[in-house]
């Protein structure tokens, strides 16, 4: 995910549920399959106008963008350049790790917060984080965070308030204690 102007937004990659690495052949069946799921002539009721077509169609549209940058190898190198300088030129206030970080288990959903220097807090979920590749798993007192790859990633993480960011360093295999960082 890329954060910008305080919002998440999905990278192409990310819209057709595939790895930045992968190669144009996972690629292409990721697109087959969104396409088809997403395609208008697919949706029942063609006729009548709701919410939930609009965002199909909005989906479809995604999707068809999606596969036309990175479906095209010249593109595609543009792309994945334009990402690593969005993810380089970021702007920071500090790094921080998932050790600095305060963790809430409500059961459902694991939420992790750090305080911002304007009195408001930095904050992602398990659900973000699965976006960005990362899944959380609980053992007794113990959370573990592993990324989709053997090696580490970083988010960027924007305040709730300010214009102020941090970026997330996430290790590929990061275990959290509850004794230490559980707030109930």
């Amino acid at each position: 995910m890329i954060s910008s102007s305080n919002l998440f937004h999905k990278t192409h990659y990310e819209i057709l549920g595939v790895k930045e690495d992968a190669n144009f052949e996972e690629v292409r069946k990721a697109y087959r399959s969104a396409i088809l799921c997403f395609h208008p002539d697919k949706q029942q009721n063609a006729s009548e106008t709701s919410n939930s077509e609009c965002v199909t169609d909005n989906k479809f549209l995604e999707i068809q963008r999606a596969w036309e940058t990175v479906g095209n190898p010249r593109s595609r190198a543009l792309y994945d350049a334009e990402l690593l300088t969005l993810r380089q030129d970021t702007a920071t206030a500090e790094d921080v790790s998932l050790e600095d970080l305060t963790v809430q288990d409500s059961g459902d959903i694991i939420e992790l917060s750090y305080p911002c220097r304007c009195g408001d807090c930095y904050f992602i979920d398990s659900f973000e984080l699965a976006d960005t590749g990362c899944s959380i798993s609980r053992d007794g007192d113990t959370i573990s965070l592993l990324t989709s790859k053997s090696l580490p990633t970083s988010v960027v993480l924007p305040c709730g308030s300010c214009s102020l960011k941090v970026r997330l360093l996430i290790n590929s295999d990061t275990r959290l204690h509850r004794d230490v960082h559980l707030q109930l």
